[in-house]
């Protein structure tokens, strides 16, 4: 099974961290991962993409044209990508940032509210981390379990007290 998957929002919001994290599960489960970040040159306001894709063959390429799963932190960003989601595809997406919904019937919205829940948990920077749980529930592309582990990797030396507070937010939508 291989799934496509592009993350898509602005610069500061964990784009390529959740990236990186999906990408690094899939890895310590024995899947073979491709993972390509994109991102302006602004950083922090601007925007940020990546692409990651696994599966349980080889992969031949990098590059997607279409996305089974994509993955959308601000209105700009589902304006802009929704296109690419092939039909019967699925698009997550913050509704916290996010008014306006999926314009089409042939893919599967789900809808979270990441900023917000981010807020109820006492630290808005969690938002990335409450979208990636969401992920794994709706897409089971990787197993909470190596997301923990992988969180366990991360979160070390002087990260290391932010620790519970990932692994709480990754779990609201469990």
């Amino acid at each position: 099974m291989k799934t496509r998957m592009f993350f898509a929002g602005s610069g500061g919001q964990g784009i390529l961290l959740m990236g990186q994290l999906i990408a690094k599960a899939a890895m310590y489960e024995g899947k073979e991962v491709t993972f390509m970040p994109s991102y302006g040159p602004e950083m922090r306001g601007g925007t940020a993409n990546c692409t990651v894709i696994v599966s349980d063959s080889t992969i031949n390429c990098p590059l997607i044209n279409e996305a089974d799963v994509l993955i959308v932190m601000n209105q700009p960003s589902l304006i802009k990508f929704e296109g690419m989601v092939a039909a019967g595809g699925k698009v997550i997406i913050n509704t916290s940032l996010i008014e306006a919904r999926p314009g089409r019937d042939d893919i599967e919205c789900v809808e979270v509210d990441a900023n917000g829940k981010a807020v109820e948990l006492g630290n808005e920077k969690t938002a990335n981390m409450i979208m990636l749980g969401a992920i794994v529930a709706s897409t089971g592309v990787v197993g909470f379990d190596s997301i923990d582990h992988v969180l366990q990797t991360v979160f070390t030396g002087d990260k290391a007290r932010f620790l519970p507070l990932n692994e709480k937010a990754v779990r609201v939508y469990a």
